[in-house]
C-alpha cells in the first residue's frame, strides 16, 4: 500500500544544504574556496571570511592589524605586497614584526629549528640554544647576532637621522621603512625591503601603540637616555583618528588579538561611523573574556560595527588561515 500524502518541506529548511567537497590535483585557490563555501564549521566561516575580505579590499578603506610572530613565521612578504598593490590603508602591528622586519631587510635570516639533540628534553634544548646565541620562537630559530646588526641599523640609519627631535611613532617608522629600503638597496640584499620600506614607499603610517614591548623599543629607549630623541604616542591617535573620520567605508582586518586588535577596534569610537566590514584571524576563545579572542560581535554592542556590518571571526592558526584567505580574496578580485 503506498502513501500519497507528501508534507511540504519544512521552509527553513529548504536553502544551501551542506554538501560533499571535492578536490582536484589542479584546483585554484578560488575552487578550493568555493568547495569550501559547500562545507560547514571553520570550512564556511573561512569561505565567509574570504567573500568578506574581498568586498572589504575593493571599496574601503582598511586599516590592518598584525599581531603575533607572523614576520619569523614567514608572513612579511605577504603583508608588503598587500601593502604595495593598495590594499593596506593603514598598519598597527607590534614592534617585534617591525624588529623582525628590519633584521630581514639588512640581511639577516630566520631558520627552520630543527632537533640536532633528540636525547634532550625540552628545556635541556633550550639551555643549549642559549649557549649558542640562538633565540626560539617555536618551531623559529633566529641567531642572536642580527640583533646586533639591528642596534647598529638604527643607530646609524636611523636615529642619526632623526637626531635629536620627540617625534611621533608613526614618524619613526617610517624612518625605520626608508632606512630599511636605502640599505636593502645599496647593500644588494636579496631578500624583500619589506613591511616597513613597503609602507613608507607608499606612504601608508604605521602605528605600534605599544612599542615599547619590543627590541625596537627598548633601543629608542636607550637612545632617548644619551639625547633628546623621544616619542609621543599621543601624537598618532590624531592622525590615525583623522584617516578613519574622513573615511567614506572602513574595515578592519586583524591577525592576532592584543593591543594591535584593539587599537583598531577602538579607532570607532570617535568617529560618527563604525566599520562596515571586519575580519579576524585568531585561535584565541571567547569564553575568557579577553580582547584577543573577543568576538566581532561583541565589538558591535560597543558601536565599532555597524549594525548591518558584515563580519567574521576565523579560529585557527594565522599562518594557516591568512595566506589562503588573501590569495581567495585577491582571486576574487582578478
Amino acid at each position: 500500500m503506498t502513501d500519497d500524502h507528501h508534507e511540504p518541506p519544512r521552509e527553513e529548511f529548504s536553502h544551501d544544504p551542506v554538501a560533499g567537497v571535492t578536490v582536484s590535483a589542479e584546483m585554484s585557490v578560488s575552487e578550493l574556496v568555493s568547495e569550501y563555501g559547500k562545507a560547514g564549521i571553520g570550512a564556511a566561516d573561512l569561505h565567509e571570511a574570504v567573500d568578506v575580505t574581498a568586498s572589504m579590499f575593493e571599496e574601503s578603506t582598511v586599516l590592518f592589524g598584525l599581531a603575533g610572530a607572523m614576520v619569523p613565521a614567514g608572513m612579511r612578504r605577504l603583508v608588503a605586497d598587500l601593502i604595495r598593490e593598495g590594499h593596506v590603508d593603514v598598519l598597527v602591528t607590534t614592534g617585534a614584526n617591525l624588529t623582525h622586519d628590519a633584521i630581514e631587510a639588512i640581511g639577516g635570516k630566520h631558520h627552520h629549528g630543527r632537533a640536532d639533540h633528540p636525547e634532550l628534553t625540552e628545556r635541556e634544548h633550550d639551555e643549549k640554544l642559549r649557549e649558542e646565541e640562538v633565540d626560539r620562537i617555536y618551531n623559529v630559530y633566529l641567531p642572536q647576532e642580527h640583533f646586533a646588526q639591528f642596534e647598529s641599523h638604527l643607530r646609524a640609519e636611523v636615529f642619526e637621522s632623526i637626531g635629536e627631535e620627540v617625534v611621533s611613532i608613526a614618524a619613526f617608522t617610517r624612518e625605520l621603512g626608508r632606512a630599511n629600503a636605502e640599505v636593502n638597496d645599496r647593500d644588494g640584499i636579496e631578500a624583500d625591503p619589506g613591511i616597513a620600506a613597503a609602507a613608507y614607499e607608499h606612504d601608508v603610517p604605521v602605528y605600534v601603540p605599544a612599542i615599547q614591548d619590543s627590541v625596537l623599543g627598548l633601543q629608542a629607549w636607550l637612545n632617548s637616555q644619551i639625547s633628546g630623541f623621544s616619542l609621543d604616542a599621543l601624537q598618532d591617535m590624531s592622525e590615525l583618528n583623522d584617516i578613519a573620520y574622513e573615511a567614506d567605508s572602513t574595515g578592519a582586518f586583524v591577525v592576532g588579538g592584543g593591543v594591535p586588535k584593539n587599537y583598531v577596534l577602538q579607532t570607532m569610537l570617535v568617529t560618527p561611523s563604525a566599520y562596515d566590514y571586519a575580519v579576524q584571524l585568531t585561535m584565541d576563545p571567547p569564553q575568557t573574556g579577553g580582547l584577543s579572542g573577543a568576538t566581532l560581535e561583541e565589538a558591535r554592542s560597543w558601536g565599532k560595527l555597524e549594525t548591518e556590518a558584515r563580519n567574521v571571526s576565523v579560529y585557527a592558526d594565522a599562518t594557516i588561515t591568512l595566506p589562503f584567505v588573501v590569495a581567495g580574496a585577491l582571486d576574487r578580485l582578478a
